[in-house]
């Protein structure tokens, strides 16, 4: 990994009305590193979120990407210097086929869209497949979006985020709305393509089983306030994580990723 810190966070803070969204949060995340940011309903997560990639402005605090300052920059100019998003309510044209979807978020990282409709069968189909292949959606590449299941839908998404090029990839809730199955194959393909190619990836997510498999460190917010940060064990330990946020539902015994019984 790079000395130099992927993303790094200083500071930042956000209020609305008189209320801390956002109090004083710092921290850095490494290329093909995986991080987690977890917390209750109004801990901050999605505003905190927000302000990476430029959706909301920070009352204080910077960002950087590789060391350029991203703070107050529009999401369309963070996304150029290779920040990629994907939403929890899953964002694709449903009347495009699968593999257009793709087209569209690689000719708008190519700054083509001018001549989109016209080109469409044609642009860079070689590559839109082998992202699709790559998220194993290579089979579906004629379908049209909108007769997709939930979990597909997930995996096309990435496939577009991946359209950019990214090295920072930020994943709100990806796993809303799937099935327990998918939502294990999606973080296991999402950490596998990040680290063979070095992304850095910050996701938020509820489902407790997917943040400790997968991510390399976790974060926790508390209305606001970064309380605690550090591996997954390290957090699972954690008695004011435990007594804030998750309760019993944080001591997540690694034998049941075994198959062992309680």
């Amino acid at each position: 990994m790079s000395s130099q810190p992927l993303l790094s966070v200083e500071g930042l803070s956000k209020s609305y009305g008189g209320v801390h969204a956002v109090r004083g949060v710092s921290f850095a995340l490494s290329s093909g590193e995986i991080l987690a940011l977890i917390g209750p309903n109004g801990a901050g997560k999605s505003t905190c979120f927000n302000m990476l990639n430029g959706q909301t402005a920070p009352d204080g605090g910077r960002v950087r990407v590789l060391g350029q300052d991203t703070t107050g920059l529009k999401p369309r100019e963070v996304w150029r210097l290779g920040v990629g998003r994907t939403f929890q309510i899953t964002a694709t044209f449903p009347t495009m086929t699968v593999r257009e979807n793709v087209q569209v978020a690689l000719s708008s990282h190519d700054r083509k869209l001018f001549n989109l409709i016209a080109a469409m069968p044609r642009y860079a189909r070689q590559e839109a497949e082998r992202l699709l292949d790559l998220v194993g959606m290579g089979g579906f590449a004629m379908r049209a979006c909108g007769e997709l299941a939930y979990g597909d839908l997930k995996r096309l998404e990435l496939a577009m985020a991946l359209a950019n090029r990214p090295k920072l990839l930020l994943m709100d809730e990806p796993t809303a709305g799937m099935a327990p199955r998918e939502r294990v194959e999606l973080m296991r393909l999402t950490a596998q393509i990040a680290r063979e190619k070095s992304i850095g990836v910050l996701f938020t997510e509820h489902d407790m089983d997917v943040v400790f498999e997968h991510a390399d460190r976790i974060l926790v917010l508390n209305r606001g306030n970064l309380i605690a940060e550090g591996s997954p064990e390290e957090v699972r330990r954690n008695g004011e994580v435990r007594a804030i946020y998750l309760g019993e539902g944080l001591v997540y015994d690694a034998r049941h990723r075994e198959g062992a019984a309680p």
